[in-house]
């Protein structure tokens, strides 16, 4: 088959001939062709092959030929063409059937108009195709017999040959759709006239997409016909070509098998390792896996360690048989308590903080010392001192004797423990730590179908499958959340017996189905169970949405602006010394006459007035200057003596009364 151009060959393609392999052949023009596919660069150079396995109309440019103007028609245009046999216009009906040659005269002429044909039975559109079937006489004026074809039925106009045009003649034929016209090889680039467009002539451009195949490339390619490039169908010497088809791990667990698939990889994801297990670094182009399949059950656990050195965090697989016993839930706030909070299921906890709230702000809520049991009841919501609205957590304080006798039936257990009610509001940072008596084994299926995540348990029993588990070693271990994550199980054809499971959302490879060894198992014999995380993994598991579900706590209620609390403040302050000043004053003794200091009695040298009197004293006279600063008594002082100054606002204590021991405020 010789080269043609690509719209050449998608033009007139069978698509009953799908699939076809075609060769880019060297064109006039270039050598190849590059243009954006989608964003992604994709080449077509000389020589390559593309297996065509679909084509569809994209979309039809409707070309003017008198103007060169062009419009887009969607493939389901619902107009109808006729094409023109001739670019000559008739100015009369007479001249139209004048022209016509002398053995035509007896066949049907179809015309149209580019101008409304008024009659007195009705009006015929512009560019609506007619059928001129006879010329006949009626009282001495000659007519011509015209057929409009109209929605499933004719309509007879008699029409004079005197009509004005101008007139063009049309193909015979009826009028045909858009895609008739397209189908039909020997109408590509006649001139088409349709009554719905604009224009009087018209030239249809179609424009298709080609689906297609190609080598070493993963995805379907889609190339449009415009492409500037030659091909040449080379379908009938390319039978025993293979393309191979690169495929992403996710990809292989969509389509399900069928499994156990040989593959070979391609490519493996850039960045830096998220398992921190042997087998990563297996994982390079050219090594050959063996896929067995989805892993059973498709849900995992992500867990840190609890201990005092660096925490290292693991991936649990669903299938995980080592036994668990749970360890006491430790609680940072007060929201933590309502979020661990579960219907039909008790939680006491006992704090290890102490947690001193005000009662103006947390109405309700007075303390908590270390040591304090409490049983979390409920939600509830208080007013605050502005009215707002507080959500708070409802707890009942329990005594110590309760917790003596916790092994009694639980009607005895109640009448011992206190009524006492409390509101911890949510935003209440304290700690708190849970009471636990359980000392049963787990599965790691029945703790994540019992008890709510997070979850602090100890590992008792390792793995009998996995003799090298590593969690046994912790002292204690946190079950952060369970992630719904499909995985493969994949395993290495150098070394059989290692398996391990890969999840594709964040190891998708990309790899290449290949011929598998005849003596292949159909099922591994032991696959790893968990699996160490890096630490920046880790916390991108821990971004997923099923960790954002979580509503943040709330936060605690807006406080009163500085200058309102600064003058609270004050205020309270001078309230407090004046109190106090009132208090100091009838405390006072009254001293005796002899005491009793004047202006007149002082010395006149004043450097040393107060080095008779004790330093406590001193203190005191101070502190009652700054009383009565603060009070806003207003004393015309008598004398300055260097920094000190004396009123006459309150009358000197009596120098030999030492036991009286003045509070410094």
């Amino acid at each position: 088959m010789e080269p043609m151009p690509l719209q050449d060959f998608a033009s007139f393609l069978d698509p009953a001939s799908l699939p076809r392999v075609l060769r880019v052949c060297s064109g006039v023009y270039f050598e190849g062709s590059i243009y954006e596919l989608f964003g992604n660069e994709c080449c077509l150079s000389t020589g390559d092959l593309i297996k065509v396995t679909h084509v569809h109309l994209h979309k039809v440019v409707c070309e003017n030929p008198e103007t060169g103007q062009t419009l887009e028609l969607n493939p389901n245009f619902s107009g109808l063409f006729s094409t023109l046999t001739s670019l000559q216009s008739y100015r009369t009906l007479d001249k139209l059937i004048s022209a016509m040659p002398q053995n035509a005269t007896q066949q049907p002429i179809y015309f149209k108009s580019t101008q409304r044909i008024v009659t007195e039975a009705r009006v015929v559109p512009v560019n609506q195709p007619l059928r001129l079937e006879a010329v006949e006489m009626h009282h001495g004026t000659h007519y011509a017999r015209c057929v409009q074809d109209s929605k499933n039925q004719e309509i007879i106009l008699h029409l004079p040959l005197s009509q004005n045009g101008p007139f063009w003649r049309c193909k015979p034929g009826p009028p045909q759709t858009l895609l008739q016209i397209l189908q039909d090889p020997a109408m590509t680039g006649l001139m088409l006239t349709c009554p719905s467009l604009p224009w009087r002539t018209v030239i249809l451009k179609p424009q298709y997409m080609l689906q297609a195949v190609m080598h070493m490339r993963r995805t379907i390619v889609k190339i449009p016909s415009t492409l500037e490039v030659e091909v040449e169908d080379v379908t009938a010497s390319s039978q025993h070509i293979h393309f191979i088809k690169p495929l992403l791990l996710s990809e292989v667990l969509a389509q399900g098998g069928p499994f156990p698939m040989s593959t070979e990889i391609l490519e493996v994801p850039e960045g830096p390792p998220i398992f921190l297990s042997p087998w990563v670094g297996s994982l390079r182009k050219g090594q050959r896996l063996c896929i067995y399949g989805p892993a059973s059950p498709p849900w995992r656990v992500v867990a840190s360690s609890k201990s005092r050195r660096v925490p290292r965090y693991f991936f649990l697989s669903g299938a995980y048989q080592g036994k668990l016993r749970r360890r006491p839930r430790e609680f940072p706030t007060a929201y933590d308590l309502l979020g661990a909070l579960q219907p039909g299921r008790p939680l006491r906890v006992v704090a290890t903080k102490d947690c001193d709230g005000n009662e103006e702000e947390n109405p309700g809520f007075s303390f908590l010392a270390v040591g304090d049991r409490l049983e979390v009841l409920r939600q509830g919501q208080v007013c605050g001192t502005q009215g707002q609205g507080i959500d708070v957590v409802i707890c009942q304080r329990l005594s110590e004797q309760a917790g003596e006798e916790e092994e009694e039936l639980e009607e005895e257990e109640e009448e011992v423990e206190s009524k006492e009610q409390i509101l911890l509001p949510l935003y209440l940072s304290g700690s708190f730590v849970e009471e636990v008596t359980d000392g049963r084994r787990y599965s790691l299926t029945d703790l994540t179908a019992q008890f709510p995540l997070p979850c602090e348990v100890k590992v008792v029993a390792k793995d009998a499958q996995h003799p090298t588990d590593p969690l046994v070693s912790f002292p204690g271990l946190r079950l952060e959340e369970r992630l719904a994550e499909p995985s493969l199980v994949v395993g290495l054809d150098s070394q059989p017996e290692m398996c391990f499971e890969i999840p594709p959302r964040w190891m998708d490879l990309t790899v290449a189905e290949v011929e598998g060894q005849p003596g292949q198992v159909a099922r591994p014999l032991s696959v790893a169970r968990v699996e160490e995380l890096s630490e920046a993994f880790y916390y991108s598991l821990r971004k997923l949405p099923a960790s954002e579900s979580q509503a943040p706590p709330p936060r605690p209620p807006k406080s009163k602006s500085v200058s309102v609390q600064k003058q609270i403040i004050q205020s309270c302050k001078e309230d407090s010394v004046k109190s106090q000043v009132i208090r100091q004053q009838e405390s006072y003794p009254q001293p005796e006459p002899k005491a009793k200091t004047t202006l007149e009695d002082l010395p006149k040298d004043k450097s040393n007035l107060y080095s008779k009197i004790p330093v406590h004293k001193k203190d005191l006279k101070s502190q009652t200057q700054t009383q009565d600063s603060v009070v806003g008594m207003t004393s015309k002082p008598s004398s300055t003596l260097g920094k000190y100054s004396i009123t006459e606002s309150y009358p000197l204590p009596d120098p030999d009364m030492d036991d009286h021991d003045y509070e410094e405020i």
